[in-house]
Order: structure tokens, then sequence, then C-alpha cells
């Protein structure tokens, strides 16, 4: 499946939903399946993982169609490498341990 017919499949899906939740109330739902992907990444169970990381992905997106963004012209922002060196792959250095990234 494309990226834009997932975004579609999750808007026809669950749309009027987000709507009435709104953009905090969705993010809250993503940011709650963002957790339980890394309580899945600390158990190593495949289909936990696997399954979580299908939640956070679909979050992810009706966040996006609440905010209008198309999510397939998005990501041609990493269609060249990586959008900093412009390298693929990357060669940036990597920051210290604990470094904020920007």
């Amino acid at each position: 499946m494309e990226i834009k017919e997932f975004q579609e499949l999750i808007a026809d899906t669950y749309l009027k939903k987000d709507e009435r939740r709104g953009l905090w109330g969705t993010f809250g739902w993503l940011v709650e399946e963002t957790g339980e992907l890394s309580r899945a990444m600390r158990s190593g169970n495949r289909e936990s993982l696997r399954e979580e990381f299908a939640d956070v992905l679909a979050w992810l997106v009706s966040l996006a169609n609440l905010y209008g963004i198309d999510l397939d012209g998005a990501a041609t922002k990493y269609a060249g490498g990586c959008p900093k060196c412009n390298e693929l792959p990357c060669s940036c250095a990597e920051p210290p341990p604990g470094t904020q990234v920007t």
C-alpha cells in the first residue's frame, strides 16, 4: 500500500472521529501509542512491535489528516537522501550522547 492510499484509508475510517476529538486529543493518542511502542521494544516481542508500529503510523496519519498535510508530499523531503548533507547514506556526524538534536 502506498502512503497516499493509507492516508486516504485512515481518513475514510477515522476522520470524523478525529475531528470531534481534535488536534490535541489525537496527538495524545499518538503519544500514548508511542509509549506502547517503547514497551514493545523493551519486550522484544516481534508481533507486539508490528502491532505498535502500525498503531503509531495510523495515529501519525490521523494527525496529519487533521492538519491537511499530504504525507506523500512531505516524504519527498527525504527523496534525495539526508536533507542536511544530501548524501545517501547520510554522512552527517553523530552528535554526542545527550545532545539535543534539532
